[in-house]
């Protein structure tokens, strides 16, 4: 079988989304950086792999595959366990509203490139940028916390990790760099700290990266 290759960079939420799905799948890969702060994604070297010119993109079973939660549930429907999603079509479909709240509602206002548009031609200071950040945030957190509550338990949904856990730890990663509050949030937080316990999880977190990319 051929090796797995992620081409990801270490702080971006989606490339930690696949991070996180493949360690809990307890798949090995091979990581190529590809570093957004510095354009490297729109080099023709990499367009020729993605022509999005997105992270993540992961080449597997002789496939290269895009989108982060594509890529989730191509892992959970070619290698079954531990499940990302619920057998039973009902629970898959909340759980899937949950992961779809985080990486459809709140990551696309806010990731990299967007914030980037806001301070270059629209001329956004710092103040406005993270004005703007946490207000879509704070928005989508709330109503997170408001579908995901009734059927939480440790997790996001039960007690076990799901796709659900996958998209908000990364969410909740970058609220916190950009000092959104996140005590109104409590089935957040609980099940933030109960899948950062994991070590699928530790191992995928963008300062265990970034530290194995100093040590290479």
């Amino acid at each position: 079988m051929s090796r797995i290759v992620l081409h990801d960079y270490f702080r971006s939420s989606a490339s930690y989304r696949v991070r996180i799905a493949l360690g809990l799948k307890g798949l090995e890969y091979a990581r190529r950086s590809v570093n957004l702060a510095q354009g490297e994604q729109r080099d023709d070297a990499f367009r020729a792999v993605n022509p999005q010119g997105f992270v993540p993109t992961l080449e597997i079973d002789g496939l290269t595959l895009t989108q982060s939660l594509s890529i989730a549930v191509y892992l959970d429907q070619t290698r079954p366990e531990p499940p990302l999603l619920p057998r039973d079509p009902a629970d898959s479909a909340h759980v899937r509203a949950l992961a779809l709240t985080v990486a459809c509602d709140i990551h696309p206002l806010n990731n990299l490139r967007v914030l980037k548009y806001l301070q270059g031609p629209l001329g956004l200071d710092e103040k406005a940028k993270d004005r703007w950040y946490r207000h879509w945030v704070e928005e989508g957190l709330a109503a997170l916390e408001a579908i995901a509550a009734p059927r939480a338990g440790a997790f996001l949904y039960g007690d076990s990790p799901t796709l659900a856990d996958v998209c908000l730890v990364p969410q909740l990663y970058n609220a916190r760099r950009f000092s959104v509050p996140l005590d109104p949030f409590p089935t957040l937080r609980r099940a933030d700290e109960s899948a950062s316990a994991l070590p699928a999880f530790a191992a995928a977190h963008p300062d265990r990266i970034a530290q194995e990319e100093l040590a290479q």
